[in-house]
């Protein structure tokens, strides 16, 4: 299946169908992350059943603190 993640076209395997299941794949899991898709931003509670499809454009944007 491809993606458009951040700007770029990334293949992931099909076994791949949430939002979550991505989220686990880039092993980004335990980090605090908005995520867009298709232009909607998403709950964290919707991450579990926000079904992916090919041809979507997400946005994973994590949170760095620092100064």
């Amino acid at each position: 299946m491809e993606l458009k993640i951040n700007g770029q076209l990334v293949t992931v395997p099909d076994t791949i169908t949430t939002i979550e299941d991505l989220i686990h794949h880039f092993k980004l899991k335990n980090r605090t992350i908005m995520v867009e898709q298709n232009h909607t931003i998403l709950r964290k509670e919707e991450h579990e059943k926000a079904a992916v499809e090919n041809g979507d454009t997400i946005e994973l944007v994590q949170f760095v603190g620092g100064g």
